[in-house]
């Protein structure tokens, strides 16, 4: 992918469905200068200062690294993914958008180099992550203030700190605020190979819920499959297969879900919403088809079913502490 080459020496494992940038960031403060400087600096960054189409908007830049005050932190970046939000925002159709020009990169993890006398909750070696998006996290190393940045454990695999912050947040959130479910519950789920998706398995399972997990049919289909039930996937089934009348055979020995989870959109999110149970709730948190989402009246009438979506940015902001 076009950020690796311009930015990386080396390329971390996907995890999650993501291509991961190791290396990467800098500090986001509205006043932040994002000229290059006068002489090479140690710092790299992946910079846009127009919207629009990231091969040609996206430069590679030599960054001066702004001094360490009272609260700050000093911090190298190990690794940074990809995430089709990066990409959204760079385009500037994405619903938070940084002031530009602007570092790309929402997510990432990096390693504490150094700290400012207030700094209190963070030291020297301790692995931090993003606070909040649009911190820009395709940069080599970056002074972040304290307040920006969470601490996360150094011992689990670098690919899971660097996309921690995203999918399994907004997968944990869906599973657990919009349905009482209870072990035995079914839910089901399209994009089911995405991050989100395959932290959906991994939580699900965890909680004893069961997946209906949904695939595009593919050459790999098989092998796809395995990977999935081995995080721990119920059932998996295309796209295809949804369609077909035999759905109601299997729905007599499974229970019917309560809760539908859509990225994609479209005849996709349609056949979700004819495959939950009266009552039940369809969350929207992507739309991969470009696609509306279409509910017929009868289900919405005689099912009582309820259409409702999730940005894990809103969440932060209406859960944010009062300051």
């Amino acid at each position: 992918m076009w950020v690796c080459g311009a930015l990386c020496r080396t390329r971390a494992p996907a995890q999650l469905g993501q291509r991961l940038l190791p290396e990467s960031r800098r500090r986001r403060p509205a006043s932040a200068s994002f000229s290059a400087s006068a002489e090479p600096s140690r710092v790299r960054a992946l910079v846009y200062e127009h919207h629009g189409d990231p091969a040609k908007v996206v430069e590679l830049k030599n960054l001066e690294l702004a001094a360490v005050g009272g609260s700050d932190v000093h911090v190298k970046m190990l690794a940074a993914p990809i995430n089709p939000s990066d990409i959204n925002m760079i385009q500037g159709n994405y619903g938070l958008l940084p002031q530009l020009p602007a570092v790309g990169g929402n997510e990432g993890v990096g390693q504490v180099v150094a700290v400012g006398s207030g700094v209190t909750g963070v030291k020297p070696g301790d692995w931090v992550i993003p606070a909040n998006p649009g911190l820009g996290t395709w940069r080599t190393e970056a002074v972040f203030g304290e307040e920006e940045l969470i601490t996360v454990p150094s011992d689990i695999p670098l690919q899971s700190a660097a996309t921690l912050g995203v999918n399994p947040c907004t997968a944990y959130r869906m599973l657990v605020d919009f349905e009482r479910l209870r072990p035995g519950d079914s839910i089901i789920q399209n994009a089911s190979n995405s991050g989100v998706g395959q932290a959906v398995i991994q939580i699900a399972a965890a909680r004893g819920l069961r997946t209906i997990n949904v695939l595009r049919d593919r050459p790999d289909l098989q092998k796809l499959t395995d990977r999935l039930k081995n995080l721990g996937a119920n059932h998996v089934v295309t796209e295809e297969e949804l369609r077909k009348p035999e759905m109601k055979s299997f729905f007599k020995d499974v229970p019917q879900p309560r809760l539908a989870l859509n990225c994609v959109g479209g005849k996709s999110s349609t056949e979700l919403l004819r495959h939950l149970a009266p009552g039940g709730t369809m969350v929207t948190y992507g739309g991969m088809a470009k696609q509306p989402v279409i509910a017929s009246v009868s289900q919405l009438i005689f099912k009582d079913l309820k259409l409702r979506g999730f940005w894990l940015s809103q969440w932060k902001k209406d859960h944010s502490p009062v300051s």
